[in-house]
This record gives structure tokens, sequence and C-alpha cells, in this order.
């Protein structure tokens, strides 16, 4: 697959001229007496708190204060007191740190939370007799013949067993439902249920690429092996939840991410994504019911006919189409359908990539674009490097993701042309995979986040979930900074680490710059949106190994709350929870 494979924002000269209204208003805001400069009073002040504004200075301070909406100013507790309305609400932090909500740069979660309602969850699960438990549990409670979905999420790494479930174990588990169990975006277990269901008893019907795994007698065991494409085909074959319950998945799928700081997600469209499983997402926009910021990419859908679907698909839809709580930012993240031999892209398909890209440049589109391996990136450089001469490319913010392995020449051609390098935690579930592809001491410098930074790139953070990764982004800053995988081996050394402020902006105001909201969010500054999150534990400060076990305390989406637990349980109902 090629990116091959993989709110509302402005037309560069719009951001420019917001951007400079913004920087006016700080400006003033910095020149003149708090009471002059914010003729607005705060409704809500958070105080006693550490508050973490990953301005340019990585400035903390004391308190902050809310209204209508937007950080109205940052400072001690009596400067920010002295904001407050008759009717504010005062919220005591009690020394808690307070940060800018997190975006997901890279996430595939209008299609999780499609299907969230009616799936068993593996996330995080410590033992494979917990996990077999989920699925015994669901058997006593779903319909029999009802379907049982775990559709990723997991590894047998985290498991305290170090293996993977069998057939006999998933059928013992639930006897009289069919079960599908994925695990990333290579293997499958089948129940026998599951597998009458579908039809499948060759390898015939498992393409393409799917092979199915045989017992001693030549009989299908109910495991097979293949690729995203296979599982995906697959997938599509399972009921499909009803309108009521994609909606309701939805909503309870962005709670979810709310109650861990999320705030925003950059999607990345992806393999069955039809214009169909968009619907739900809409709905909770229209109803003014989504509780987090969504900037959604389209994928094409069917390989052969790859433009000319998007150039469809979009003819109502110019870039950053929608408002602040959702927007389209562009194609992505596989734009073609191509063939690979051994990692390399097909002559036609470089040609088909050019066509797409350049007509992706001339309509303004951020674009997102998986790319593996590091040894065929240039196919990708050099049409970049031939567009941007027609085109600023630097102005639309593409993103070319994964690329664990990236080079140094490579990241320096992309700093260049003003790429944005996504980096998901994908190692933390495949390092020791990656140790045996490439050995031991290559992969302590992979992906080399630190030699990016260095250069001046901006690398965005993200999960990928949640096929494939755990959608917790607290995992992922903890991964960022340690190296280790969900088995706890350290598969990359602490050179290529960022540092503690560096991961943190990786997933604020970089991802927020990855969906053309740098100027609204990502930072805790005066007429930026209040997405915040109060957290359990200090980040900046907490060991590294317990930074994954960080939840948010409260939640807030433009001022508003969004989650509330623990000592902020009382603003839940404002939460509409």
């Amino acid at each position: 697959m090629l990116g091959i494979g993989s709110q509302s924002t402005k037309a560069p000269a719009d951001r420019s001229a917001r951007g400079e209204a913004l920087a006016i208003f700080a400006a003033l805001c910095l020149s003149l007496p708090v009471s002059t400069a914010l003729a607005q009073t705060a409704d809500t002040v958070l105080f006693n708190g550490k508050i973490v504004t990953v301005d340019k200075d990585f400035s903390v301070q004391q308190a902050l204060a809310i209204g209508h909406g937007q950080v109205l100013a940052t400072g001690t507790n009596a400067a920010m007191k002295k904001l407050a309305g008759d009717k504010a609400r005062l919220v005591d932090l009690g020394g808690r740190t307070v940060i800018p909500g997190l975006t997901d740069g890279h996430i595939h979660g209008i299609r999780a939370a499609l299907t969230f309602g009616t799936e068993v969850n593996w996330i995080g699960v410590p033992t494979l007799r917990e996990a077999l438990d989920k699925i015994r549990q669901a058997g006593k409670t779903q319909k029999p013949g009802s379907w049982i979905v775990v559709a990723g999420g997991w590894t047998e790494e985290q498991f305290a067993e170090k293996r993977r479930p069998t057939v006999r174990e998933v059928t013992e588990a639930a006897p009289d439902n069919p079960v599908y169990i994925q695990h990333l975006y290579d293997w499958l277990l089948l129940t026998p249920k599951a597998m009458e269901a579908l039809n499948i008893r060759d390898d015939s019907d498992v393409t393409p690429g799917g092979k199915l795994e045989r017992d001693a007698d030549n009989h299908p065991t109910g495991v097979l092996t293949g690729n995203g494409n296979t599982l995906g085909k697959i997938f599509d074959h399972l009921p499909k939840p009803t309108m009521e319950q994609q909606v309701d998945g939805s909503k309870r799928f962005f709670r979810e991410m709310n109650s861990l700081g999320i705030t925003g997600i950059v999607d990345g469209g992806g393999v069955s994504m039809y214009p169909a499983n968009y619907q739900a997402v809409f709905k909770l926009w229209h109803d003014r019911q989504l509780t987090v910021r969504v900037a959604y990419h389209l994928c094409a859908p069917k390989p052969g006919s790859e433009l000319a679907d998007l150039q469809n698909l979009t003819q109502l839809l110019p870039q950053g189409f929608g408002d602040p709580m959702l927007h389209f930012n562009g194609p992505g993240e596989i734009l073609i359908w191509a063939d690979w031999t051994d990692g390399d892209i097909a002559p036609d398909g470089k040609a088909k990539l050019a066509e797409l890209l350049r007509w992706a440049a001339s309509k303004g589109y951020t674009i997102q674009l998986h790319w593996n391996p590091d040894r065929t990136v240039h196919d990708l450089l050099d049409v970049v490097e031939d567009i941007n001469k027609d085109y600023p490319v630097r102005d639309l913010r593409w993103t070319v993701l994964h690329l664990y392995n990236a080079s140094e020449d490579n990241l320096k051609r992309m700093k260049s042309l003003g790429l944005i390098w996504g980096v998901q935690d994908g190692p933390y579930f495949g390092g020791e995979r990656l140790q045996r592809e490439v050995g031991v001491e290559k992969a302590r410098g992979l992906p080399p986040i630190a030699t990016a930074l260095r250069m001046g790139l901006t690398v965005a953070g993200g999960t990928d979930a949640h096929r494939v990764s755990s959608y917790n982004p607290f995992v992922s800053l903890q991964w960022y900074l340690d190296g280790t995988t969900i088995g706890g081996v350290k598969t990359r050394g602490d050179a290529e680490a960022p540092s503690r402020r560096q991961a943190l902006e990786m997933y604020t105001r970089n991802s927020a710059f990855m969906a053309n909201d740098d100027d609204r969010r990502g930072t805790l500054e005066p007429g930026k949106f209040a997405d915040l999150a109060v957290l359990s534990s200090d980040y900046l400060t907490a060991p590294v190994n317990e930074i994954g076990k960080i939840r948010s305390l409260l939640t807030m989406v433009g001022g508003k709350v969004v989650f509330a637990g623990g000592p902020f349980g009382s603003l839940a109902s404002s939460a509409g929870h």
C-alpha cells in the first residue's frame, strides 16, 4: 500500500491573516494591563495548579482564566481570580498539572468509534486469562449466534503468558457465538461458527494474500495469516452495527478518549472507510454532541481509480471545509493502491502517485501519506520535489507517516520540503519484531526522533489505533521517552529519545499544526481554545515508566467539561454524563 500503502482549516493566505490577528491580540495582552486587554470576564478559573502552557518558552503558571470557550490569560492565582465574573466557576486544582488537550496526529478513530460499543476490547489487558474471561463474559451477555469481535489493539507480548489464544480456548469460552479475533494486520482467529458463517473453507476464500493454517489432517484450524487488505475484506463481511449503535459507539469512544486527555484527533481515513462510515460522526457533529475536535482525511476506496474517486468525493469539500469541531483535512492516508515488489513501487504506481499529488497540490490540499520503508521513500521525495517547483508544498503541511527507519539524508530532504513526519508508537507493539528484522544494534536508533528534531523537522505524535495499537496517548508518550515495548524490552536507545517537552509538543502544538489548527489550539495561550486536561500525575516529573498510567481527571474542550472524575466528579453533570 502506498500513500502510498495509507475547525475549519483555511487556505494559506487565510491562515496567515488569522494568525496575524491572533498575534495582534496576544501582543495587546502582553502590552496592556490585564483589565484593559481583557474586556471579557472569566466564566471559569482554574487555580492553585501547574499550568503547562506549551508556549514558545514552555512557561508554567499557577492559574488559568477561561471566557467564552477561550483562554483569556494565565498567571498567578490572584491575578486570574481578579478576572472572574460574579458567576464564574472557580476550580481548585490542588496542585495538579494542566496540559493543553492532546491531539492524536494519526488515528483511525472514526472507524474505531463505529464498533466501539459492540466489540470486546483487549487493549491493555495484562493476561490471556483475563482476555479470555472477556470473551466468556460477552458470550454470557450476548444472544446466541451474535458475533463477538476483538478487532485488534493487542499483542501477545502484553500478556503474562506471552502467547496468543488457541481456537479451542476461544471456542470453549463462547461456544454459542461466532468469534473473530484480529492481531494487528497479520493474523486472525476464527472459531468454527465464525468459519461457517463466513463460508471460509480454502485459501481462495481469504484472498488476496490470505493463507489458512491447517492441522495434521489438512483441515483448516481457524487461524489464518494475511495483510491489512486480507483482514479488511474479511472484516467487511461481519454484521454491521446499526446506525443507532454506531452513533452510541462513537459517543462512547470519544468520551473514552476524553478520559485520557484527548481533545482532538487527525483521522487518517484508511481501509474500509467509505462515505457511509462517516455518517455517525457527522450526526454527532450536527447534533453538537462531539467531544473531540476531528480533522478527517479521505482515502481512495479501491484500486485502479484513485484519482477519479478522490476528485469525485471532494467536489464539495474544499480544504478545511467544516468548523472548529470537525473539518476536512485533505486526502490520506493511502492515496494509491500500488503493487509492491520486495518494498519497491511499480513504475506505473509512481506515475499515478505523481499525478494525484500534483492534483492535490493544485487544490491546496493537506495530505497524509503512509510510507515504508526508507529505502524507497526517495520515490516519494522525488515526486514532491518536482511538484514543489510549481506549488509551494511547504504551505500545504503534507505528512509522511510511519517510516520508522528513516535515514538522516531522507529526513534532511523532508525538512527542506517542509514535510511533517508523523511518528506513531508502532514499535511499542512491534519492537521485538523490528529487532529480529534489522538487528538489535540498528533498532536502537529507530525511529530517529531526536535526530529529526535537531534538524528542525516538525515531528507529530499519534498512535495509528485501534487495530494495530492502543489509543492511549500516555502509553505513546512513555514509549517516545523510554523506547520500551509493551513486553518490557527496551529496543530503542536513549540517544534518539525526545525530551519530555519535545514529546509533549509532538502531541499538542505539532499535531495541531498537522491539523491546520495551530493558531487556535495546541497551547494554552490567550485567544486559543480552552482545550485542556488536568492530570492524575505530573507528566513532567513522574517516573518515566509510570507515565503510561496517567489519566485525565478533568478534560475541557472549548472551556466545556467533557470528562470529569475523581476530585472533580461534581463537574461531571456539565459534561452530560
